[in-house]
């Protein structure tokens, strides 16, 4: 018998769960786009967007999910035949490299596969060895959704510095922006690349550049007016924030989502994604102990807040995500970019959840396990609450 009835539990890594108040805050008539309240609100954005992503440089906003985000920092700072290096954690800076090569650049990538972080001193030694400055751009990923590796970007930038390459440093943040910390002067990023979905509680349809004055210097060949960030950036005309109509109704969730996140203040809402993360990982813990259930990322210290992927027998990660779904209302992720992807699946623990709501998806993913007779270890449940506990 199925008890998915009710309020069902979107628990993938994105799109992340919606808060009433941005529903609410969307759900109106259409207004004036060409002056009054929808300028003001969207002017308004600017200084709160800089703020979550740490930076005193500049943001433009694109009509388009995270991969249009992705075509608009290429295309403003590239030329063909640009050297890219590419540092694969994942399915999404692979996602990304191929979009550099499409508009001409010249890419190599280094993938350390899909259970490990990016290895700093591989790539020191191979900016090390680019003596002509071929490469002009670096692209990581801070969390990557498919692995739920977190890569320790700040470490990325020392090995930069150390051997004094001049390549730009552009990171994507679309998984982990508003979820794992991130600082984008401190850590020496040049573009930051996110999109609304994930922590920033949106409907998807909005995603964001930041770039500092290094990377608007180096004028690319590639872009077009419509990608140009320049104009999107201290606008002369309210239209060109967008390069045409607004989007507006996600510009009033958008204001909506980032009050939600200025009344709980940032810092908290690491402390938050932090705890809800470690009772995940306590509960896999203890449901690993003698059986074929694994974190994907073993270290901890190279996990993200954000999402958790988990590896099981084939085809038991598949029939375990089926089985949350039509019987009790919880939808967690596939396994993305793996193979056998039904041997893996993932959770979303991002945005806009709170404790009961992970701990109602353990205790789902236990009832699964059992229902489905998946061998699995005992004491996951305490474990996760003890986490919760301590705080």
């Amino acid at each position: 018998m199925s008890l998915s009835q009710g309020r069902s539990y979107l628990a993938i890594p994105g799109p992340s769960v919606i808060p009433d108040a941005v529903l609410r805050a969307m759900h109106i008539a259409s207004p004036n786009i060409y002056e009054g309240e929808l300028h003001d609100v969207t002017h308004s954005l600017i200084p709160d967007l800089k703020a979550i992503a740490m930076t005193a440089h500049n943001v433009a906003i694109y009509v388009g999910n995270g991969h249009a985000a992705w075509e608009a920092a290429l295309s403003n700072v590239l030329s063909p035949g640009d050297g890219v290096l590419v540092l694969a954690t994942g399915r999404f800076c692979i996602g990304w490299g191929e979009m550099a090569e499409g508009i001409g650049a010249d890419v190599q990538t280094i993938d350390y596969g899909p259970r490990a972080a990016i290895d700093l001193a591989q790539v020191e030694a191979t900016l090390a060895a680019d003596k002509t400055g071929h490469i002009k751009a670096i692209l990581a990923v801070h969390v990557d959704t498919s692995t739920g590796v977190k890569n320790d970007i700040a470490g990325l930038r020392a090995a930069m510095d150390r051997v004094g390459h001049g390549a730009l440093l552009m990171v994507d943040c679309i998984a982990s922006l508003g979820c794992d910390r991130y600082e984008m002067d401190n850590w020496g990023v040049d573009v930051t690349v996110a999109a609304c979905q994930k922590g920033l509680m949106t409907p998807t349809g909005i995603s964001f550049v930041w770039y500092n004055d290094k990377a608007d210097a180096q004028r690319g060949q590639s872009v077009t007016s419509y990608w140009d960030w320049r104009t999107r950036t201290n606008p002369d005309m309210y239209y060109q924030y967008f390069d045409g109509t607004a989007p507006t109704h996600h510009i009033y969730g958008l204001r909506a989502a980032l009050d939600m996140i200025k009344d709980e203040g940032l810092d908290h809402v690491f402390a938050r994604h932090e705890t809800l993360a470690r009772a995940v990982w306590a509960a896999f813990d203890c449901w690993s102990e003698g059986s074929d259930i694994f974190l994907n990322i073993a270290d901890a210290a190279e996990r993200s807040f954000a999402v958790t992927s988990v590896g099981m027998a084939s085809p038991d990660a598949d029939r375990l995500q089926k089985w949350c779904e039509t019987e009790c209302g919880l939808t967690l992720g596939i396994g993305l970019g793996r193979d056998p992807a039904d041997a893996y699946f993932r959770i979303g623990h991002m945005g806009h959840i709170n404790a009961h709501m992970i701990m109602g998806a353990l205790g789902t993913i236990q009832a699964g396990l059992m229902a489905l007779g998946i061998a699995h270890g005992g004491g996951a449940l305490d474990a996760a609450a003890a986490v919760i506990a301590q705080g």
